[in-house]
């Protein structure tokens, strides 16, 4: 201890004796400070703070009692507090915080909310609106490393891993929160942040409350030059303000930023600083007062002492510090309560407003040994010296490992240790050390230490949804993505990975500077030896590496490697078998091995490969991890062998190049079955096979596999080798290990199997599994389930479920491998020492022979002898004979079919037209009919129909595909369509082919070739597909040539040496007129003379380079245009080098081009065009022409090569083509005339139109037409072109009209109504045309624009006076035409003033054509004549009954009668003639005018019956409301209900007389006497109540129109009436009457009586599918879409379908409901019970699969119960049990489900099976209540059916359950 106190002085009162001087001084010489003699002997300065002598001694008193170390101790955390100013440098800036270095080491943290309020609003205002504020900076263009800032301590917290972090505050509310508006003074120094931009500067924040800062303009300027690269300030920016001047007792104060003066600036006595407001960052005048060896005291100010630590004095002054010694210094820091400044000496603190320059240590991350300690600080920490002089200081926490270890006494001056440069301080100009082992030793140290794909360990922090954090490093975190966690994806990391586990990982990114880190665990990554791929420059050709797919697509794989480095695998190099659906194979995420085929790192492009090099070394490195130098053999290594002996099982060969023993079965030779067997016999000992697998490998035995679909899975890494990586539905390949009745096991080359059982082996039935399959046959099995746990797996080897995809061209691939094979097999035998042997392997199939006849055996075959050699034996079997007679000894001449490389025998055809072949060029794509000749066990021969040619094609589409019911087997003769995928017969003799639909297989009828080529890799038939010759053209060579032929956008040229060329279109001529033809200029068998200016390669139609290996394999692409003839340089010519996508690039859109029409696409609606030979164009229909008539016959108007002129619109680089337009650069500006398509309508509204690329416009109900209508909306359908003129095109919304006024202005068509946008556009006094929009509480509003409406308020409506405003809302619906008179404007308001009135307008009444005008004008008379009628009933009948005798009482009566009542009754007659008359009138011009009148029709003709009804009394009167509603259930039927309609009316003739009639029998009444009269009268009287009596009877059935006219008139809404109206008028065959009566009812039934309406729309589509043709159906049923919920109108009309027997309709339909509505359970059920309806039992069970892969999961339940039912009702029963079994299996406590299932069973099944499900039930574990339900109904089933004593046992069980759980419940 006692050194310890003799190096670290802790006292300072001490007097030290001579004797300690010498030593002490020999100590200090190697201090930090070396303080002269002089310094040593100087007195410390007196105070100059207390004006007395006393005070002075008690201040000396107090400073000698403390230790002079513990008042020089450096800051350490504990030494902050909250409200502390103090000096940083920004050390680092982030996106939401700022690092910032403070003195002696330290380190804060600045948040983004803590710069300034203004800027904090405005981030607040950012996010409110979700994007980013124009003129917002972010914080890395606000601060940059190196500034000094005033920061306020605002906490100092302890983190979750109990670090202590410092938050600060640069907010200059916080900083200069010490300061008051007095207290401000010119020349002080203050920090400020920019709140807002001014017009003549800005205003400064400097957090002093009351006080207005104003920075002007001009004396920004030379900041904004200087160092903001002249650009304005925004708010947030921070800075150093000098205050010029004062006004207002500090209320306004204005600033300045000059560099000079900022840096200049010093803190004075006038300025009138204390300590209490006394910042960091001023720099001040100071003296020195006091030198120690651990720092200075300053006197500044006058009054105020400071202290200066040894880490912040001038390096270059250090020990030559002296009293009294005049210096300026900068503050560092005030504690807020001790008082207690310290400052700085160091020179690059004294120039406020510079930023320091010195950032980093060179020496960074760098171990250092032996650096001895300069001074330790008990507190804080200790300081080194480094080798090359440098101070350098380590915080107290990093001197040890921890608190326990730590030892002080370590740290004496002198004493060296191990340590490391962690960081640098900033602000201390030096650098921080660590002692801790684990930094010294860490692997890493910053995130800049860290490199893409380095292998680091680290800890697991957390597990999150987005991944799992690991510590790698002090302060250093990476991720691990979910995708990246293993192999294969995992669903429970947390049950893998627990916190706290140590990890090995690989790094896929770092991005230092966003300390990013993301890594990967996947073990094949990690544990890779394979080189990794960092950057593109890394990537070599043929170099082989670890990658994952992140993307699988149509085109191919993509693969990511490190570094965000990624390269596309193409479809072709995925496998060594053709793969046509990647998604199906490969996964995201996905571990796998590539090699690189090509890169260009200057456009980060790479092509991959899976198809890896055959590298030994890099497979077994691969495969095995390495193979050792001894002589093992891994499992999925590949390797070559050497055939040993031949056992009957197989081959005993030899792996080399150690010649290990292994075996190899006959059954892993070859993938197809046949081909085994054949190599067996022909490989010998000492042949070498290549290539193969190593599936099993014990110490005794090791097992191999030659079948190239398992070498090629393992090779492409495509194996999993555990249970972990397999998931379901994944595709794997393999082979079949053993067979047994219940099932087929399957082996994966990893060694792993699963089970294929019986129900999913196969598609097809499955009797007996091995009918199906074969011990060692090759299969794609798909996972259907997994148990890691018990290591099993379920799979399906079903072909519905293993497809890849394109069954053709799987097919074709199969039977080029198995040709392949076999050509293997003849190259075997072709080396044996057998004549005989060596001439079958060179025969092939099509060879002529001339033969002797040898035998003619009995079933009609024949043995031919006289073959090239002796001995040979060939066949031809009955069929081959072609019917010809044979006898021994004949010659023939025969065909070759098939040579039998295994029996050694040729099977041959007399056929003729097999040996009399026609020369015809043969098309690729192009379908054939052919004749089967031979057959195979995988493939066959045919012979096509039309040629004779040899064609071999697959019998089989997949290596799943063995099994053939008799049925589909195919016979010898039997004609079958073939698609020829060759045209030229290879090796093999024999053309390849692709089999057809089997449906196709009995037509004998030969279809025209059609060529299937596609879409975007246009082939080109007049070029030759087989074998081109090479050539030795170059580009820019003159060339000779014959034209062979000429097709409409290309010439083909014979040149010399029988090379074949083209010439395109647009390299005939230099100036192409437009319209013209340029291949018509030249003739067939011209010689022309042309220039190469590329070649076009065969296979893909591509241009290559002429620096291209296959260059001169390709088609030279020739021009004869004069101007490029003439030119001399090869380099003057486009070579086509340029790849499409480039070229695509240099035309610009609005760019006129040149274009040659190749064809019309009818499926895709365009015109597809050639630019040049490698440019390719499309232009779609609507931008041929604006003439209706072209765009609906554009093959009349374009023809096929054809030269156009054309607009460039826009390029699709991923296809490389260019959309091309013939009216112009369609930009759909404002006033552009264009052609689009209506996609929507919208009733009331308008229509909403679709243009070509997407974009949508909206054309109002206002600009349809010139001319208003009653429906404007009627003509327009979805899909209907139209002509549109642009209005406006705002923000992209585009604003049209279909006026004919704006589309075709120069036909000066007549504008009826006139276009108002606008209030400006009308005038008081003008009378317009508008829609009505709604009826209102104040009156109607009349849309007279799209942004116009005027409202007319009730009296100006209407002349008639309404007692309710619901009859307006009746009579004036939404969108009905009116004509308006403007009465007023209020330009102002934007209010407009209508009439409606006929004054007004000169139309008649709004109302005028309603019933109920009159109707309402006269209801008081009539009601009140009604009770007279009633009065004058009652007083006839009493007379009657009374005395004759009473003569004067009965005339008094009479004459009161004749007062009263023939008044009533001659108005009421003369009225009732009157609307009879009228009603004629009417009925007489309806017919004339065809319906055409409208509503007013409507009304009139009801008027009589509504009129004699209201008379009738109110007992009998029927309500509308009590007419019934029609609710369908699916379609009316029409023969329901019409035979019952009686006639309950006398003809209407009797009432209906003239008004001549009226007047002679008024005439008559004159001359008859009063008692004639009277009797007359009575008469009339009786008749009348007849009539009305017969009105009123409820049971009465309309019999004429005029009834139902009025039927509809008082229940409007009744869809039944309506209906009943139309089936009136089908009786009599008047079909246009009837739809006429449907249009009616559906626009006057109430919008919102959506049933009712429902019910009409499906009583149309009736009338239509029994009357009308399809195309009116159709409409009818798209409009009923339109305005009824879509899903009930097709159920509908499928049912209509259905009972009309018109079953193709309906299953159309119902696929294009499932395709619309597959969410809908409904549509699943419907579409199910059609099908088992029609006995498409099977149909059914694959709608319910799909169903329930459609529906969620809730739904299954449901849906699988329905089709049970179903199955129950119109199916299989048996099914539909084992339907509801299997549900309730899963589900055994669904009651509904077993309720169900009673009642089918109930309905359907035996008492016993009746009996045993109740059993079941009630022995289930149910809730009492649930089970009480099932007893009863149990208990009530036996009452019925049951004997007394099955009831009675029924009972007894009921009485025994309930004891059960009472008992329970007691336990």
């Amino acid at each position: 201890m006692a050194t310890k106190e003799e190096s670290f002085p802790r006292g300072g009162t001490r007097k030290i004796h001579k004797s300690e001087k010498s030593h002490q001084q020999a100590i200090e010489q190697d201090n930090l400070f070396d303080i002269s003699s002089e310094e040593k002997s100087t007195k410390r300065k007196k105070s100059q703070k207390g004006p007395t002598k006393t005070k002075k001694l008690k201040i000396e008193k107090k400073e000698n009692s403390k230790s002079v170390k513990e008042k020089f101790e450096i800051l350490s955390v504990e030494s902050l507090c909250e409200g502390m100013r103090i000096l940083g440098c920004v050390k680092e800036v982030n996106e939401l915080e700022l690092v910032i270095s403070l003195p002696n080491g330290l380190q804060g943290f600045v948040q983004v909310t803590e710069i300034c309020d203004a800027y904090t609003k405005k981030l607040n205002e950012q996010v409110a609106q979700e994007e980013p504020l124009t003129g917002l900076l972010r914080l890395p263009e606000l601060f940059v490393p190196g500034m000094l800032v005033r920061c306020v301590v605002s906490s100092v917290n302890i983190t979750n891993r109990g670090k202590k972090s410092i938050k600060l505050s640069l907010n200059p509310r916080d900083v200069n929160r010490v300061l008051s508006a007095e207290a401000l003074k010119p020349g002080m120094l203050l920090t400020g942040t920019i709140s807002s931009l001014e017009d003549h500067g800005y205003l400064v924040d400097i957090g002093v409350g009351g006080t207005r800062a104003f920075l002007p303009l001009h004396k920004a300027q030379e900041y904004i030059r200087q160092k903001n690269k002249g650009a304005v300030l925004k708010v947030g920016q921070y800075l150093n303000c000098i205050i010029e001047e004062v006004k207002g007792n500090g209320g306004v104060v204005s600033l300045s930023i000059g560099h000079s003066e900022v840096s200049a600036a010093i803190a004075t006595e006038e300025q009138n600083w204390t300590l209490n407001n006394l910042l960091p960052g001023l720099v001040v005048k100071a003296q020195v007062q006091k030198v120690t060896q651990f720092g200075l005291k300053l006197n500044f100010l006058t009054f105020f002492t400071g202290l200066v630590d040894f880490m912040h004095l001038d390096p270059k002054k250090v020990g030559k510090y002296f009293s009294n010694q005049a210096v300026r210094a900068c503050i560092l820091c005030v504690h807020p309560r001790t008082r207690v400044v310290r400052l700085s000496l160091r020179p690059v603190l004294l120039q406020p407003g510079r930023s320091l320059t010195r950032l980093s240590c060179q020496h960074l991350g760098a171990v250092l040994d032996d650096i001895p300690v300069q001074g330790f600080f008990n507190k804080a920490g200790a300081t080194f010296r480094l080798k090359d002089g440098a101070l350098a200081y380590a915080r107290l926490s990093h001197l040890s490992d921890s608190k326990n270890t730590f030892k002080p006494e370590a740290f004496k001056p002198g004493n060296t240790h191990k340590c490391r440069i962690i960081d640098y301080s900033q602000m201390d100009e030096l650098a921080l050390l660590s002692l801790r082992t684990s930094v010294i030793e860490a692997q890493f140290l910053r995130y800049h230490d860290i490199k893409a794909g380095a292998l680091i360990k680290g800890t697991v922090l957390t597990i999150k949804p987005f991944g799992m954090l690991v510590k790698v490093g002090e302060q250093m975190r990476g991720l691990v993505p979910p995708m990246h966690l293993a192999d294969i994806l995992m669903k429970n990391p947390e049950k893998k990975y627990h916190i706290g586990d140590e990890v090995q990982c690989r790094v896929l990114l770092c991005d230092p500077e966003a300390k990013k880190l993301i890594m990967t665990l996947k073990k094949t990554l990690v544990t890779s030896r394979l080189p990794v791929i960092t950057c593109y420059e890394d990537a070599k050709p043929g170099l082989q590496a670890h990658g994952v797919i992140i993307r699988v697509k149509d085109c191919g794989c993509i693969v990511k490697f490190y570094n965000d480095v990624q390269g596309l695998v193409p479809k072709h190099e995925l496998s060594a078998q053709y793969i046509p659906d990647p998604e199906r194979v490969f996964y995201s995420g996905q571990v796998v091995k590539v090699a690189v085929l090509n890169c260009e790192p200057s456009k980060e492009r790479m092509l991959l490969s899976f198809k890896l090099l055959n590298d030994p070394e890099t497979v077994n490195e691969s495969v095995g991890h390495g193979q050792k130098k001894g002589s093992n053999i891994n499992v999925g290594q590949v390797v070559d062998v050497k055939v040993l002996e031949k056992t009957k099982d197989g081959l005993q060969v030899a792996v080399l190049p150690h010649n290990i023993p292994a075996f190899l079965p006959v059954s892993h030779l070859s993938d197809h079955v046949a081909n085994g067997p054949l190599l067996h016999r022909w490989l010998q000992a000492g042949d070498t096979l290549h290539r193969v697998l190593c599936l099993h490998q014990s110490e005794r035995h090791i097992l191999l596999c030659r079948k190239p679909s398992l070498v090629s899975t393992v090779e492409g890494g495509q194996d999993p080798k555990n249970f972990s990586e397999i998931q379901p539905g994944m595709l794997l390949t393999g082979f079949v290990k053993s067979i047994k009745d219940y099932g087929v096991f399957v082996q994966f080359p990893s060694g792993l199997s699963g089970l294929a059982p019986k129900a999913i082996m196969s598609d097809k039935f499955v009797t007996t599994p091995s009918d199906h399959f074969v011990e060692g046959q090759t299969v794609i099995a798909k996972v259907t389930n997994v148990d890691e746990e018990k290591q099993r797996m379920l799979l399906s080897l079903r072909l519905s479920d293993c497809s890849l995809g394109n069954s053709a061209s799987t097919s074709l691939f199969l039977l080029n491998q198995c040709l392949e094979e076999l050509q293997g097999v003849r190259s075997l035998m072709s080396n044996q020492d057998s004549l005989l042997i060596q001439t079958l392997a060179e025969m092939t199939p099509g060879m002529v022979l001339d033969l002797v006849v040898q035998e003619v055996l009995e079933e009609g075959s024949v043995i031919f002898s006289g073959g090239p050699v002796p001995d040979m034996v060939l066949k031809a079997s009955k069929y081959h004979l072609a019917g010809q007679e044979v006898e021994s000894g004949q010659k023939k001449k025969v065909v070759v079919l098939n040579v039998d490389l295994l029996k050694l025998e040729v099977h041959v055809s007399l056929r003729k037209d097999l040996m009399s072949r026609k020369a015809r060029k043969l098309k690729k794509g192009s379908e054939h009919q052919a004749v089967v000749q031979h057959l195979e066990e995988s493939f066959a021969v045919a012979s096509l129909v039309e040629t004779g040619h040899l064609v071999a094609f697959s019998l089989t589409s997949h290596l799943n595909d063995t099994f053939r019911f008799d049925s589909e087997k195919l016979q010898v003769g039997q004609g079958v369509c073939l698609n020829l995928k060759t045209t030229e017969p290879g090796v093999t003799g024999l053309l390849l082919a692709v089999e057809g639909p089997a449906a196709k297989r009995t037509l004998r009828q030969s279809q025209k070739d059609s060529e299937m080529v596609n879409e975007d890799e246009d082939g080109d038939p007049a070029l030759p597909t087989g074998a081109i010759k090479r050539h030795t053209l170059a580009t820019g060579d003159t060339v000779t040539g014959t034209i062979k032929s000429i097709k409409p956008t290309h010439v083909v040229v014979t040149l010399e040496d029988g090379v074949i060329g083209c010439i395109h279109a647009s390299h005939i001529l230099d100036d192409v007129p437009e319209g013209n033809f340029p291949t018509a200029t030249l003739k067939v068998g011209m010689t022309v003379t042309a220039r190469v200016i590329g070649g076009r390669d065969v296979k893909t139609s591509k241009f290559l380079p002429i620096s291209h290996p296959r260059f001169v394999r390709t088609i030279p692409e020739l021009t004869v245009r004069p101007s490029e003839l003439e030119k001399d340089s090869h380099t003057d010519l486009n070579t086509f080098s340029a790849s499409p996508l480039e070229k695509i690039k240099q035309y610009q859109a609005g760019q006129s081009v040149i274009c040659f029409l190749k064809k019309y696409n009818m499926i895709k609606k365009w015109l597809e065009v050639e630019i040049a030979p490698d440019v390719r164009g499309r232009i779609p229909l609507l931008l041929t022409s604006l003439s209706f008539k072209v765009l609906k016959h554009p093959d009349k108007k374009f023809q096929i090569g054809q030269a156009l002129r054309a607009t460039v619109v826009d390029s699709d680089s991923s296809k490389a083509f260019l959309y091309l337009s013939l009216i112009g650069p369609h930009r759909l500006d404002k006033g552009e005339v264009a052609m689009g398509q209506v996609v929507k309508v919208t009733p009331y509204e308008g229509l909403t139109v679709a243009f070509p690329f997407g974009r949508i416009g909206k054309v109002s109900i206002f600009h349809l037409s010139d001319s208003y209508s009653e429906t404007p909306l009627e003509d327009f359908i979805p899909q209907k072109i139209v002509r549109c003129y642009v209005l406006s095109a705002v923000d992209g919304v585009l604003t049209l009209s279909l006026r004919s006024s704006r589309t075709n202005p120069e036909t000066k068509s007549k504008v009826e109504d006139p276009e108002i946008n606008s209030i400006h556009d009308i005038k008081e006094g003008q009378l317009l045309r508008g829609y009505v929009k709604s009826v209102q509480p104040d009156g109607v509003l009349l849309g007279l624009g799209p942004s116009v409406v005027g409202m007319a308020q009730f009296p100006h409506v209407s002349q008639c006076s309404w007692p309710k405003k619901e009859h307006y809302n009746r009579y004036l619906s939404e969108g009905k035409l009116l004509t308006a008179k403007i009465l007023s404007l209020n330009r102002m308001k934007n209010l407009v003033e209508l009439s409606f009135l006929p004054g007004d307008t000169g139309k008649p009444d709004v109302f005028s054509a309603s019933l109920e005008l009159p109707l309402q004008k006269q209801k008081e008379r009539i009601e009140a004549k009604e009770k007279d009628l009633k009065r004058e009933k009652n007083r006839l009948k009493r007379k009657e009954k009374n005395q004759r005798g009473q003569e004067e009482r009965k005339l008094s009566s009479r004459e009161k009668k004749e007062l009263q009542w023939p008044s009533v009754k001659t108005q009421k007659k003369r009225k009732h003639r009157e609307t009879e008359s009228e009603q004629e009138r009417v009925n007489k011009r309806q017919k004339l005018e065809e319906d055409d009148s409208g509503v007013e029709v409507y009304y009139r003709e009801g008027e009589e019956g509504l009129e004699e009804m209201k008379v009738l009394p109110k007992g009998k009167l029927p309500k509308p409301t009590e007419v019934p509603r029609l609710q369908l259930s699916s379609a009316f039927i029409w023969d329901v209900g019409l035979d019952s309609l009686t006639p309950a009316l006398p003809p209407q003739g009797e009432s209906s007389d003239s008004e001549e009639d009226e007047k002679s029998h008024q005439a008559m009444q004159k001359k008859k006497s009063k008692k004639e009269k009277e009797s007359e009268k009575q008469k009339a009287e009786k008749e009348l109540s007849r009539i009305e009596e017969a009105l009123m009877d409820p049971g009465r059935q309309p019999e004429s129109a005029d009834d139902f006219d009025r039927l509809v008139l008082s229940s409007p809404n009744s869809s039944i009436l309506w209906l009943q109206y139309m089936a009136f008028h089908l009786q009599a065959t008047e079909i246009e009457k009837a739809r006429a009566v449907a249009e009616r009812a559906l626009k006057t039934i109430s919008f919102r009586e959506e049933q009712e309406k429902l019910n009409v729309w499906v009583a149309l589509l009736n009338l239509e599918n029994m009357y009308g043709s399809q195309e009116s159906l159709t409409k009818v049923f798209e409009r009923a879409v339109q305005y009824n919920e879509p899903l009930k109108v097709f159920l509908h009309l499928a049912d209509i379908y259905t009972k009309s027997e018109k079953f193709q309709e309906a299953g159309e339909l119902y696929n294009r409901m499932l395709k619309r509505f597959r969410q809908e359970k409904a549509v699943w059920i419907k579409y199910g019970a059609f099908l088992l309806r029609r006995s498409q039992a099977g149909a059914s069970h694959r709608v319910l699969q799909r169903a329930l892969e459609c529906l969620p999961a809730k739904e299954h339940v449901d849906v699988i119960a329905k089709f049970a039912q179903l199955e129950f009702q119109l199916g299989d029963a048996e099914r539909a049990k084992a339907i509801f079994e299997n549900m309730l299996s899963t589900y055994p406590k669904r009651i509904d489900v077993w309720s169900v299932y009673i009642d089918m069973i109930i309905k359907h099944g035996s008492q016993k099976e009746v009996r045993g499900i109740f059993e079941r039930v009630i022995h289930l574990s149910l809730a009492p209540k649930k089970m009480k339900f099932f007893f009863k109904r149990y208990l009530d089933y036996e009452k019925q059916h049951g004997t007394e004593k099955d009831v009675l046992a029924v009972k007894a069980k009921a009485l025994e359950y309930v004891e059960a759980k009472s008992s329970v419940l007691e336990d």
